[in-house]
């Protein structure tokens, strides 16, 4: 059963997060076996970026939370809170599994 990592950002942290960017989204792409989700959240008109929403697909909360620990964001010290809460798929790619 995978698990949701949500993230928000420290107010003010937008310098952080741009620095990072780059190896946080390169991060991602090494461990992309690993989400079945992910992406920052954003202002209702597409821009800004103060969060994210990642989807772990793992049964193992250690895993889930070392995940977001090496994140270049954690590491970066961008996020002001992070959650790591177990998540059942009831509707998964356009299909109903319950």
């Amino acid at each position: 059963m995978p698990y949701v990592i949500q993230t928000i950002d420290k107010p003010g942290s937008a310098e952080v997060r741009a620095k990072a960017r780059a190896a946080h989204l390169e991060y991602l792409t090494q461990k992309k076996d690993l989400l079945l989700a992910a992406g920052a959240v954003v202002d209702d008109d597409g821009t800004g970026g103060h969060g994210g929403v990642l989807i772990v697909d793992t049964d193992d909360r250690a895993e889930a939370e070392r995940f977001i620990a090496e994140d270049p964001f954690t590491k970066a010290g961008l996020f002001e809170k992070v959650t790591v809460t177990r998540w059942r798929k009831a509707f998964f790619n356009k299909e109903r599994l319950v």
